[in-house]
């Protein structure tokens, strides 16, 4: 047997019937572990089960039990999908182990346990067979899971780019004057920017080169500076004549986003922006 397959569970046993996203991507992450895992469903765990069991049964990987444990950090109660992630994540995902635990595991945690909305939630619920459909409930479920796996395949590849991408941002970071980073490529930069970075400039895949306001506040769209309103959701000569800036083609209406051909022009418009704020 291949040795690295054998430091993971080879079968598995979870709940029956109306399956979760707890449920769904804790199969995902134990087939991505494991591609040779088989799971089972059922609503009673075998007598002497000896794979491993989540989800269900009151043990080191359910949460249904009244003193299920929360996060030190943040207090997000965890859900079988979390419990999982903390004992096995780290081989998938070691450079953004907490990240990914803290941006995509515990959303789904604490939908799972408190009913909040999550989209990602949602789209695995719709996989659930539909009253009068002659779907088999473990058919949709193992549907959902084929759905789950692609999804946590796609966001390793995404975090895994932020890795190589942090080394490139703190470069910048170091060489930013008067609250403007600009970076040689588009990049994954949020989690690694400083407080006192208002914009970030980078080549827009459209050519030319964008101006990203930071956000102050992601619930209300505030951003640290804001660029003038009267420039949000103009375009080309209009936002030309409005801003006097030559290269500028488009303002985003929410104000987050400006575009424009040349660089030294884009860095103008951050600049002035800075120098119209509140002092």
């Amino acid at each position: 047997m291949d040795q690295t397959k054998a430091r993971f569970p080879q079968k598995g046993f979870t709940h029956a019937g109306k399956f979760h996203a707890d449920d769904v991507f804790s199969t995902a992450l134990l087939t991505l572990l494991n591609p040779d895992f088989v799971v089972e469903r059922g609503n009673q765990v075998p007598t002497d089960y000896d794979g491993i069991v989540y989800d269900i049964g009151l043990g080191a990987f359910d949460h249904h039990q009244a003193n299920r444990r929360v996060r030190a950090v943040g207090g997000t109660p965890y859900a079988a999908f979390g419990l999982l992630w903390e004992a096995f994540g780290k081989e998938l995902l070691p450079d953004c182990y907490d990240l990914f635990d803290q941006q995509f595991v515990a959303p789904l945690d604490l939908s799972d346990n408190t009913g909040v909305y999550n989209p990602l939630a949602d789209a695995i619920d719709f996989f659930n067979p539909p009253w009068d459909q002659p779907i088999t409930n473990n058919n949709a479920f193992f549907e959902a899971v084929a759905f789950a796996k692609i999804v946590l395949e796609k966001a390793f590849l995404r975090y895994e780019s932020k890795t190589r991408a942090k080394a490139l941002v703190k470069q910048a970071l170091l060489q930013s004057q008067n609250h403007i980073m600009i970076l040689p490529r588009s990049m994954p930069w949020k989690d690694f920017i400083s407080e006192d970075i208002f914009f970030v400039i980078y080549p827009s895949t459209r050519g030319g080169f964008n101006a990203q306001a930071v956000d102050k506040n992601t619930e209300t769209g505030e951003h640290r500076c804001e660029y003038p309103t009267s420039w949000y959701g103009l375009t080309d000569d209009a936002l030309r004549k409005a801003s006097g800036i030559d290269s500028l083609r488009f303002c985003h209406k929410s104000g987050f986003l400006l575009a424009g051909e040349k660089l030294e022009d884009l860095v103008l418009a951050c600049q002035e922006a800075i120098a119209k704020m509140p002092k």
